[in-house]
């Protein structure tokens, strides 16, 4: 007679066999405008209602911009309505200081479309994230590039004061490191200074690793800190400050189970055994992460210099910051 417990056993290993290779529900993770469209493309021609597209490729460079016009493209997208900027570009981790000016050149531009401040504003740069992680320090390492005049009002020479607007910068940390929220200090703030505008730069999450440390973002719908490593916290956005918020962000990283995913698709697998390994939140970036966020941090805190004082090249910055 066989024995039952032994067949039950079987039974239940094999169950368990069966359940690993079951297909799991899966989302993926990503802080990029196009991206949210390419997803939201990939089973139709057809163009999504209540989204447009505007696209300029360049040799070194491609801008794209996507306009989130209605409910129904915002529900579709997974993003808030509003005006997503996109510059993608291999140059942005190379070594190439004359197209690094020229990038710069362009950023400040779309920075100062979706801005549009009056001189006489006093404008606010938040540097979100932690500065002892480098994917995660753009914003410190940014706000270290900022030109801070709010204050030198009432000090300057008048020819130089009439060419100077009022810019106050601060990296309010993360709650691990002080305790307090993000937005309770950044709505603080607001509060104190009354500032005319918020301009917020984070690091975000790709989907794909080539896009890492190689687009910048800029968007007019506010930031959620933390949103890139899927910790999401009070949003900065109009709706919560009473003021304009100009996001900025960088994808740096590319979340494990994403990656793993997009590669098992492309090779035409319905599922991934990697990702039960992936249960728990892995990111990825790359080896020359220390290196290609410090330029970056540089070009974006150059490109927001020159959106807020248009009078200012790249050689005055260098110096006013030398």
């Amino acid at each position: 007679m066989k024995n039952p417990r032994k067949i039950q056993k079987g039974s239940e290993s094999m169950n368990e066999k069966d359940e690993k290779k079951a297909p799991q529900t899966f989302s993926v993770r990503t802080d990029l405008a196009i991206e949210a469209r390419e997803l939201a493309q990939k089973d139709t021609t057809d163009a999504l209602e209540g989204v447009a597209v505007e696209t300029d490729e360049q040799a070194d460079y491609s801008l794209t911009h996507v306009h989130i016009l209605s409910p129904a493209g915002s529900a579709r997208m997974g993003k808030p309505m509003g005006h997503y900027i996109t510059l993608e570009s291999e140059k942005l981790k190379e070594n190439d200081a004359d197209c690094h000016e020229k990038l710069i050149g362009l950023l400040a531009e779309q920075i100062r479309s979706l801005a549009k401040p009056k001189r006489e504003d006093c404008i606010l740069v938040i540097g979100l994230g932690n500065w002892n992680i480098t994917p995660d320090a753009l914003g410190p390492k940014v706000i270290s590039k900022i030109l801070v005049t709010r204050h030198l009002s009432g000090t300057l020479p008048a020819e130089i004061e009439k060419a100077v607007r009022p810019v106050a910068a601060v990296s309010p940390g993360v709650m691990g490191i002080t305790g307090i929220e993000t937005g309770e200090i950044v709505k603080g703030i607001v509060d104190k200074l009354h500032p005319s505008l918020l301009i917020a730069i984070d690091a975000l999450a790709a989907r794909r690793s080539n896009r890492i440390n190689a687009a910048i973002q800029m968007s007019d719908t506010g930031v959620a800190p933390g949103a890139g490593v899927g910790n999401r916290r009070m949003l900065l956005d109009e709706a919560h400050l009473g003021i304009p918020v100009i996001a900025i962000g960088v994808p740096t990283v590319v979340d494990g189970a994403t990656l793993a995913h997009e590669i098992s698709s492309q090779l035409g697998q319905p599922a991934c055994e990697a990702l039960d390994d992936l249960s728990q939140p892995v990111m990825i970036t790359t080896r020359d992460i220390d290196r290609e966020v410090a330029d970056i941090s540089r070009m974006i805190g150059y490109a927001v210099n020159m959106a807020l004082h248009p009078h200012l090249s790249v050689a005055d910055i260098d110096l006013y910051l030398s």
